[in-house]
């Protein structure tokens, strides 16, 4: 069995994820290697304080990014992979039946991995090409010598070659427990399809609400993915309104791209596989005379209070980060301004967030208005 390219290019988002993880991490260990290299060229006080400052700055947002992200990558591949064994099920019990093992088959999932090294390997291009500017920003009022960019092999391959090898060992280990089981199941390409559609005679309130909570049940991975699209949403555009005022307006505007592309990345896949995962419930509710806003309101009206869900926290989030940041990491800083909550801030990133939100919603709504009965039904 071969695995196509093309299957492995639906992982496009595990590979934005890596990249911003592998392009953030890049930037502060690689400043923060450097910088302790030359730790003792540094003799005033102002400049031990802001020395101290910035590694510890480096290591927390390199931990608590990366770390964050790593998760959701490895909850995004093993997303995909089974939605591979689902969909290709007769051919892996055909191939199964053919006396081929388990281990045979999994190790073909080591294609899962490609995304991965493409995308820290493109994070970490990007930030070695950004590296001079970002030292020159966190020296921005010279309190070091000069510090020039160095390359580290034991960095890179830490940042790019780690990642890759362990989520290519994931992809087939996952793949691996995920074909055991019968043949005759993946032949007869067993699915969970728990929902029964009632005539509208019957009239639907109960079954609508029942449609939505099976919906959530049946693939809870879609309510960590919303609500983690809308908790970057939150904290990555709160925190880059801060930085302009704590940090700089290029630091700013990195965190905001890197949030937006997160948000709408993973809030973009997840919708669609939602929409797909459930075309052949919309096709039957289409068939008994549900209308398109019943069909979308059931389908993808349950995922917006875990939405709403993942503003708060990230709210919350960029929030006790700046806050340690400031009177913790850098209390012996001088000139560091104070830091407070932005109600004003809040309140705008919110109607944005609701105004943005509700408008993919109402996109993902007309696509489902479009969808061909006829050719739901023939897949």
């Amino acid at each position: 069995m071969v695995i196509g390219i093309k299957a492995a290019m639906k992982l496009i988002g595990i590979s934005i994820i890596a990249c911003c993880a592998v392009f953030v991490c890049t930037l502060f260990l690689n400043y923060n290697i450097d910088i302790v290299a030359m730790k003792s060229e540094i003799i005033t006080v102002a400049g031990v304080a802001m020395y101290n400052a910035q590694v510890s700055t480096g290591k927390v947002v390199s931990a608590v990014s990366g770390g964050c992200l790593v998760m959701t990558s490895i909850v995004m591949l093993m997303f995909y992979i089974k939605n591979y064994i689902d969909a290709h099920s007769k051919e892996l019990g055909i191939l199964k039946a053919l006396g081929y093992s388990n281990v045979e088959i999994a190790k073909h999932f080591w294609v899962f991995g490609l995304s991965v090294f493409i995308g820290c390997t493109l994070g970490y291009l990007l930030a070695f090409f950004y590296l001079p500017s970002f030292y020159a920003l966190q020296n921005a009022e010279h309190y070091f010598p000069e510090i020039n960019v160095h390359f580290h092999p034991l960095l890179t391959f830490c940042l790019v070659g780690v990642p890759s090898l362990c989520f290519t060992a994931l992809a087939i280990i996952y793949a691996y427990f995920k074909l055991k089981q019968p043949v005759f199941n993946l032949l007869k390409e067993k699915r969970e399809y728990k929902t029964k559609v009632i005539r509208k005679e019957t009239k639907d309130i109960s079954f609508l609400k029942d449609l939505t909570i099976n919906t959530i049940r049946s693939r809870k991975t879609f309510v960590f993915f919303i609500a983690f699209s809308a908790f970057c949403f939150s904290a990555m555009v709160q925190m880059s309104m801060s930085m302009k005022n704590l940090s700089s307006e290029t630091m700013a505007i990195m965190i905001i791209s890197i949030g937006l592309i997160l948000a709408f990345t993973t809030l973009l896949l997840s919708l669609s596989s939602v929409v797909k995962e459930n075309t052949k419930t919309i096709a039957m509710m289409m068939v008994f005379g549900y209308k398109q806003n019943e069909c979308s309101k059931a389908v993808l009206g349950g995922y917006r209070p875990f939405s709403y869900f993942g503003f708060i926290l990230g709210t919350i989030y960029q929030y006790v980060l700046l806050k340690i940041m400031v009177t913790v990491v850098f209390v012996d800083v001088e000139n560091v301004p104070e830091y407070n909550f932005d109600f004003k801030m809040c309140v705008i990133t919110l109607i944005i967030f609701i105004l943005t939100y509700e408008l993919v919603m109402y996109a993902y709504s007309r696509r489902i208005q479009k969808l061909s009965i006829k050719s739901v039904m023939l897949e």
